[in-house]
């Protein structure tokens, strides 16, 4: 009897025609004698509906073909579900996958994502919302608000809302960060919630970042000039700065002296002043290389 595999495609992700991934996909389900299983998101009720084919089909594995959306809907929809989750990048925004060191090209990616061992990798919790990867209040979360309010995308009209942001938000924010029994308070820029190394571009902005080790780290950016901020999105930025704090823990709590934009793992959730964050360990298992 064949093995089924669920392969969940979000058919708008990045803008990439899916259908080359798909087919694919189907090529090697049927080279390895698997029966796969295909739902395309529509965002009608996705989450029901993915439920009901888990429930329908038990796979042992699932597929995403999409970006970090589309592994935190399937992740957040079958989060009492115990299976192996197997990731074809194919979105805006791809950070957990070029955090797990997975190929890019298709080929490559297949035998890893239908086969290979897992990593079982914690998720952060921030006010009732799961994260994957990297979430961070400030000036680069107005950034991702301000390109996705946009008429036009792309690398240079990303670049273009960059300097713009930081042009017109040229104000900081008192955060009072409580965790590991101490309450501090920090004037920022920008604070980054991470529970991995890298943002989608590549850019190291956790180099401590594990993403199974029962921790995350709070970045704590206090000043962002032009310089700094265009390394953190086109480059490798200079952590040695006496401008950057990091600190590990697996609950804080940060509160700040007004509204604050707010992103998680690439889409934006509107200003808050208050931020409770919790681990919630070991809730994923990810194929790896």
């Amino acid at each position: 009897m064949k093995k089924n595999v669920i392969m969940i495609a979000n058919p708008v992700s990045g803008g990439i025609d899916k259908s080359e991934i798909i087919q694919a996909a189907a090529n090697f389900a049927v080279k390895e004698n698997l029966n796969l299983v295909l739902y395309e998101t529509s965002a009608d009720n996705d989450t029901a509906k993915i439920k009901a084919l888990y429930k329908e089909f038990t796979p042992e594995r699932i597929i995403v073909a999409g970006g970090d959306g589309t592994i935190k809907l399937v992740a957040e929809a079958l989060e009492s579900e115990d299976f192996i989750l197997g990731i074809l990048p194919a979105g805006s925004s791809n950070g957990l996958a070029r955090d797990l060191g997975l190929p890019k090209v298709i080929e490559e990616n297949l035998p890893i994502a239908f086969h290979n061992t897992f990593l079982e990798m914690d998720m952060i919790v921030v006010n009732g919302k799961k994260s994957l990867h990297l979430s961070d209040l400030g000036l680069n979360a107005t950034l991702i608000k301000n390109y996705h309010e946009g008429s036009m995308h792309g690398r240079w009209y990303y670049a273009l809302q960059a300097f713009k942001t930081l042009i017109d938000t040229d104000i900081d924010f008192s955060a009072t960060i409580s965790c590991n029994n101490k309450l501090t308070e920090y004037q920022a820029r920008m604070i980054v919630i991470a529970n991995s190394k890298k943002y989608g571009t590549g850019v190291v902005i956790n180099p401590n970042g594990v993403m199974n080790d029962g921790k995350f780290e709070i970045i704590i950016l206090k000043n962002l000039d032009l310089f700094v901020f265009g390394k953190i999105i086109t480059g490798n930025m200079p952590m040695e700065s006496e401008d950057i704090t990091i600190i590990s823990t697996d609950k804080a709590t940060i509160k700040t002296n007004f509204p604050v934009s707010f992103q998680m793992d690439g889409e934006y959730y509107g200003a808050e002043t208050e931020f409770n964050i919790d681990m919630a360990p070991k809730k994923l298992k990810v194929a790896i290389p």
